[in-house]
């Protein structure tokens, strides 16, 4: 879908592995904004925690032409924290509901800012290099940060999947924000770690880098349906969602 000075894609896909998909997505070209919500819980509760949080950023910052400020992002996810709790407390067959959220907000110069809480990722392809522009809240995510394990062995870890923080598990809830400028020719990957724990940090890299080698090849669509179709070559060991958005030029 085309708009303002990008072109986007999302997918969702339940996996080779789950019975149903707990991911939520956001895709809004038309307002810069973007979410990837990685849901957890018992009986069908992680896909209402993963709904919510989008739903709550959609209500706070969508409409707006310009770019969030770090305060008003953080907010947005804090809201989405509370709408999650509150939902919880009403309906006590949820408790315990949690979600990520990977959320990026983009202006039309190029401006970014990006919310985040959970292990779900955001990334910037440019230039033959892919970069991870957020940090796992997760027990492996503190250790690759500390030097303590690789990327690879972080992947492969049996506490791999263990949350230090996420929305819906504590009434105050840190909330990462990051920010920078993009040019003509970035991508900026989101995505649950129904892929990032499938493909290796090299192997994603070197998918992006033949599809951009390859010109735009039926564009981020495309790519999307790809990324999602070799996480499942892999294993599908999770529900997969991937939101792309290429800055035009």
């Amino acid at each position: 879908m085309d708009d303002r000075s990008w072109s986007s894609a999302a997918v969702s896909d339940r996996g080779r592995v789950r019975d149903s998909n707990e991911d939520s997505v956001l895709e809004l070209p038309g307002d810069g904004l973007f979410a990837v919500a990685d849901g957890m819980g018992g009986h069908a509760a992680g896909e209402v925690a993963s709904r919510l949080a989008v739903e709550t950023l959609e209500d706070r910052l969508a409409g707006d032409p310009s770019l969030p400020s770090a305060g008003r992002m953080a907010e947005a996810v804090r809201d989405a924290n509370r709408s999650i709790l509150r939902d919880a407390d009403e309906n006590p067959g949820r408790s315990g509901m949690g979600t990520t959220l990977t959320a990026l907000a983009l202006e039309a110069d190029g401006r970014w800012r990006i919310g985040h809480v959970g292990d779900s990722r955001a990334y910037l392809y440019r230039d033959g290099e892919l970069r991870q522009l957020t940090t796992d809240h997760s027990w492996v995510g503190k250790r690759v940060a500390a030097g303590e394990l690789t990327r690879e062995e972080a992947r492969r870890h049996p506490m791999s999947s263990v949350l230090e923080r996420a929305l819906g598990t504590s009434r105050d809830v840190e909330v990462d924000v990051e920010e920078g400028r993009a040019g003509a020719g970035d991508l900026f990957l989101l995505c649950s770690d129904g892929l990032s724990d499938m493909l290796p940090h090299a192997e994603l890299e070197s998918l992006l880098g033949e599809h951009a080698g390859a010109g735009t090849d039926g564009g981020p669509q495309d790519l999307a349906d790809r990324l999602v179709s070799a996480a499942n070559r892999a294993g599908g060991g999770d529900n997969i969602t991937v939101v792309l958005v290429r800055l035009s030029g």
